[in-house]
């Protein structure tokens, strides 16, 4: 076996405990709907990212810890857990067109590029957009479209979509996500005005256009970058 080939199982095996650990917790503490059961699709695209692509080369002994990590820039990397619980939340379908708001490092742009059809990343901070571009593109995914700039405007040029998943914090929904949402669609977002205080919302809009939210439970997400000071 080759070094490469030595590397590539040592990675699978990581993803595997990984995925594990998250199927776990998941049935202890479920994902605020009642689920304590990770779905397989879901399984199957967490343990096929290699997540120690998208650290930084001083965190990489430890990219399959079940924690946030940082990436630069003050911001991170999600927590595996919290990765594959928002991106269950969305109830993905293999036509779906997903927009992600906060590409960071890419590891949740790959997540969703395994499951949906298209997905459009939105990241504010340059280098990182750049960086999660490259990386994504060096493993495969053409499935992906990147734009630079603020996440709460959306994308209203590739919208609707038929799920928004936002990876920062915002202190109110941006309504142009709202408005970009497919009837039909799930937002998930993380809300609160700090790290301390800060609730993950699940937000559907049924096929008449109206609108219903529910929090599900606590996290800790950096703060959304850019958007207006009131939100």
């Amino acid at each position: 076996m080759s070094m490469g080939d030595d590397a590539q199982q040592s990675g699978a095996e990581a993803r595997s405990r990984l995925v594990e650990t998250i199927e776990h917790e998941v049935r202890i503490y479920g994902l605020g709907e009642g689920t304590r059961q990770l779905d397989p699709r879901v399984r199957a695209a967490m343990m096929e990212v290699p997540r120690e692509r998208f650290v930084a080369a001083d965190s990489a002994a430890a990219a399959y810890d079940n924690r946030p990590l940082p990436i630069g820039h003050r911001q991170t990397i999600s927590q595996p857990l919290i990765v594959a619980a928002m991106t269950q939340l969305l109830q993905i379908g293999p036509d779906a067109h997903v927009l992600e708001v906060g590409t960071g490092s890419g590891y949740q742009t790959a997540v969703l590029a395994e499951l949906a059809a298209q997905v459009s990343t939105i990241e504010i901070v340059e280098p990182l957009a750049a960086g999660a571009k490259q990386v994504l593109a060096e493993l495969g995914y053409d499935n992906i479209a990147f734009r630079c700039g603020d996440g709460a405007a959306g994308w209203p040029e590739r919208a609707p979509f038929d799920g928004i998943i936002v990876t920062a914090a915002a202190r109110e929904i941006p309504p142009a996500l709202i408005d970009q949402l497919k009837p039909g669609g799930r937002l998930v977002i993380p809300i609160g005005p700090d790290a301390m205080g800060q609730d993950l919302l699940l937000v559907e809009k049924d096929a008449t256009g109206r609108v219903r939210e529910r929090p599900l439970f606590s996290v800790a997400f950096v703060p959304l970058t850019g958007a207006r000071p009131d939100r």
